[in-house]
């Protein structure tokens, strides 16, 4: 069965985008669709993976970039694990 794309959102930067557009998440929610607290979940990392539809409203909502609303991969660490004795 094919599934459907999902987008792994940051909720701290939606959080910070949504407060610098002055939006409160009643606001945010009407205009991508969803209820706040669909909104909250997201911001609090509850949920992190809207379906395509709802991450391009809330892309679109929050004009903003795919780069500062997903999440980054993490990076490797730089220093060795340690030698186990």
């Amino acid at each position: 069965m094919h599934q459907p794309p999902t987008y792994e959102v940051d909720g701290d930067a939606i959080r910070e985008e949504r407060v610098e557009a002055g939006l409160k998440r009643s606001e945010l929610a009407d205009l991508v669709g969803v209820t706040s607290r669909y909104i909250a979940h997201l911001e609090n990392g509850t949920r992190r993976c809207p379906r395509r539809p709802t991450y391009i409203a809330l892309r679109a909502a929050l004009k903003t970039t795919d780069e500062r609303i997903t999440r980054q991969p993490p990076r490797p660490t730089e220093a060795e694990p340690p030698e186990r004795k």
